[in-house]
């Protein structure tokens, strides 16, 4: 049966012509658009991206966790085995911002293949780590009333060395953590480029799918 969606629009790529994260959100407000997400909205005051979300009555549905240190080349560091106590500690800051905005969904990244290392060498002992973080972080962001999300990044287009990287890999590991608040994420912006595979079965078996680009009413 078919499912309403609202659209959201990702103010961190969209409305590039203004530079500011609550300029971004103004802009999509002027658009039509009801509600936004944001990839790292660290930069700027929770405060100040509070009142323009406010002003407008706008939802922000929607965070990552931190990067990492993008000089190094990071993106996410879930699954990475180096990184536990960094990565708990971009949770705690994400759990943090997303309260001041009232943001009820969190993206928990799981990151690169660290450079210079094999993805088949280093694949099982950075899923044991990504399910060891994942099911700390859906035990924090149960006491808060958050959803955490994983999203599989195509590595043939989109990014070569990001970790998770199919719908099958992410519900592998979402039955390894076994979180009733612990979701699969699916950009269709990113999915319908993506050779891997997804079907309905996937979807079925991953218990809900949530938007990056749209949500469940």
């Amino acid at each position: 049966m078919p499912c309403p969606h609202n659209f959201a629009a990702n103010v961190s790529w969209l409305f590039p012509e203004v530079d500011s994260l609550p300029q971004r959100v103004d802009a999509a407000a002027c658009a039509g658009f009801q509600a936004v997400e944001v990839a790292w909205p660290y930069d700027t005051e929770a405060t100040e991206l509070n009142k323009v979300l406010e002003k407008y009555g706008m939802e922000l549905v929607l965070i990552n966790t931190p990067p990492g240190n993008k000089e190094r080349g990071e993106l996410g560091l879930g699954a990475d085995p180096k990184q536990r106590a960094e990565f708990r500690r971009g949770l705690d800051q994400a759990v943090q911002y997303a309260k001041a905005v009232h943001c009820k969904r969190i993206h928990l990244m799981a990151g690169r293949v660290p450079t210079g290392l094999c993805r088949t060498t280093v694949a099982m002992e950075m899923e044991a780590t990504f399910v060891e973080n994942l099911k700390y972080a859906a035990d924090v962001l149960s006491k808060e009333g958050i959803m955490g999300l994983i999203e599989p990044i195509n590595t043939r287009i989109t990014d070569p060395c990001y970790f998770l990287n199919t719908p099958h890999q992410a519900v592998k590991i979402l039955q390894q953590v076994d979180r009733p608040n612990l979701k699969l994420q699916l950009d269709t912006s990113k999915s319908h480029r993506s050779p891997t595979g997804m079907n309905q079965t996937v979807l079925e078996r991953s218990t809900t799918a949530t938007y990056s680009n749209c949500w469940k009413l």
